[in-house]
């Protein structure tokens, strides 16, 4: 079967909703899953190979990026029961679509190489438009190639270039954070020294933009640990490759700077995490000590003996600096070690709802508070 009829087919199978539409049977997954008391997790949508990035559109429609898959989705639950019925594949055989973002009736995707936009997509789900090109003079590097993609308060798109490599020092652009005008003009370096970013946020309180790092790998279980940042100005330095974790030269690089030369992390978190989605609480129904408060998704470890991560923490915020993080969804990672699913983004709903993506069970969760 040729490629443009196995597109064809599975185009139909979603949008007719056939076999895709109702979320299946995983009480097995989520009776493995724990939650604060008051809390209740169920699946809001599945059949969603590869499921990472999320945006919300108009009318509560989800829209869902991917990796490997190279598929972009949009998710909706006509009825709000908080359950999808309906999802529809808008992309296919794009080059790593990880980053989503939506604005003014049109979808926006990050491939590795690439901005495209789906202009009034809300209203053709069925039939997607062909994209516009926005940008197109990205690297086409797979390594850390993947990109999180955000409009931020001022209008522009924000997202990241990672390093091409575990640790090495690239030239510019690689290594930073970056943003653009909606249309493509305006490339501006706005951070570097950053290894590998796919997931920030700007706190409700402050505007401020905080950013999830990943470390380098091959420094042992422990060292070094994950980073969240927080940029203020044009120009900041967040110390990769030289120093890691604010604090640990690297054993390549180290002496050529010091550490102190580098804006450190606002927090950490321990090594080989894989921190990517982010988001600020802004909703009304969990209870206070949760407002405003920041939700990270630790997508797991590889490159560690004992595996860890696998859950979503929350950090708690004082006076607009983390002080503390807990567990709010574990349960991913058994006894055994046996991994049930990856945590990958999380996204604040209109209802005050939480929706979290997981790439290796393809679905998408949602977690919601139920008052007592």
């Amino acid at each position: 079967m040729n490629l443009a009829k196995t597109t064809l087919i599975l185009s139909l199978l979603f949008n007719t909703g056939l076999g895709f539409s109702q979320p299946g049977n995983h009480q097995n997954l989520l009776k493995h899953l724990h939650v604060p008391d008051g809390f209740k997790l169920s699946v809001f949508a599945d059949n969603l190979p590869n499921a990472r990035s999320l945006a919300l559109g108009d009318n509560g429609i989800v829209f869902v990026g991917t990796g490997a898959s190279g598929n972009v989705y949009a998710t909706e639950d006509s009825n709000h029961d908080g359950v999808a019925d309906k999802n529809y594949l808008i992309a296919s055989d794009l080059y790593m679509p990880n980053g989503v973002a939506y604005k003014d009736g049109a979808l926006y995707v990050a491939e590795i190489n690439r901005i495209i936009r789906y202009d009034g997509i809300t209203k053709s789900l069925n039939t997607p438009p062909k994209p516009v090109v926005v940008y197109d003079k990205f690297p086409s590097d797979k390594h850390h190639g993947w990109k999180y993609l955000r409009f931020g308060s001022d209008g522009k798109l924000y997202t990241a270039i990672g390093a091409p490599c575990n640790n090495c020092k690239p030239d510019k652009p690689y290594g930073s954070l970056i943003r653009l005008n909606s249309d493509g003009s305006r490339f501006e370096i706005i951070a570097t020294g950053i290894r590998n970013t796919v997931g920030f946020d700007w706190q409700p309180e402050t505007n401020a933009l905080f950013f999830n790092e990943n470390g380098r790998d091959y420094l042992g279980d422990d060292a070094p640990p994950e980073e969240l940042n927080q940029w203020s100005k044009i120009g900041d330095h967040f110390g990769y490759p030289y120093c890691h974790g604010g604090k640990i030269p690297d054993p390549e690089f180290g002496n050529e700077k010091s550490c102190r030369e580098f804006i450190p992390p606002v927090w950490t978190y321990n090594a080989h995490n894989a921190p990517l989605g982010l988001r600020f609480y802004r909703g009304k129904q969990f209870p206070a000590n949760y407002q405003n408060q920041l939700f990270v998704a630790l997508h797991g470890s590889w490159n560690r003996t004992q595996p860890d991560g696998y859950k979503v923490i929350w950090v708690k915020f004082k006076d607009g600096k983390p002080v503390s993080d807990k567990a709010f969804i574990s349960g991913w990672l058994t006894e055994t070690n046996e991994v049930l699913g990856r945590p990958v983004d999380i996204l604040d709903m209109p209802d005050g709802s939480l929706l979290v993506s997981d790439d290796h069970a393809d679905l998408i969760y949602r977690i919601e508070y139920k008052r007592k």
